[in-house]
């Protein structure tokens, strides 16, 4: 299962990338816990998108995809974000952890992101902008299309 999106950079497209995130999630077995962290995420990645990759231009794009796929034996939810803005060296992001970084009110997301998600890539790509990949790996009896409650993810 495949589900691509793509929408102008506004923030009133959030409530309807986290509608289809939730849809995503129940309809490939993610407990509710585990639906609520993962549907934090893609919501992170995509005001990181608006905010910081395209700096707020609605006439860039903001591109979701979201992969549902059984591989070696292990369930996996891939859920790409990509931006068309200027790029960052992820390696340059602050430590929101750091004492000098504890009272900011912004600065946070990518770790959110990594600390919700099982890996996490970040990467400029060729067609312009960055793309972060985060996947979500369940047990190999998740199957795409599976509905069923209480699966742990």
């Amino acid at each position: 299962m495949v589900v691509r999106l793509e929408f102008v950079s506004t923030f009133e497209m959030l409530d309807f990338v986290q509608i289809v995130s939730d849809h995503i999630g129940q309809r490939v077995g993610l407990d509710d816990d585990t639906q609520h962290y993962v549907g934090v995420a893609v919501r992170e990645c995509v005001i990181n998108a608006i905010t910081h990759g395209n700096q707020n231009d609605p006439a860039k794009h903001i591109f979701v995809e979201f992969a549902a796929e059984n591989s070696h034996g292990t369930f996996e939810l891939v859920i790409r974000v990509r931006d068309q803005g200027e790029g960052f060296d992820p390696a340059l992001v602050a430590d929101p952890l750091a004492p000098e970084n504890l009272l900011k009110s912004s600065g946070r997301g990518i770790f959110l992101i990594r600390s919700f998600m099982d890996d996490v890539q970040l990467a400029s790509v060729p067609e312009g902008g960055m793309e972060i990949r985060m996947t979500k790996r369940g047990p190999a009896d998740a199957e795409p299309g599976d509905s069923k409650p209480g699966v742990q993810a």
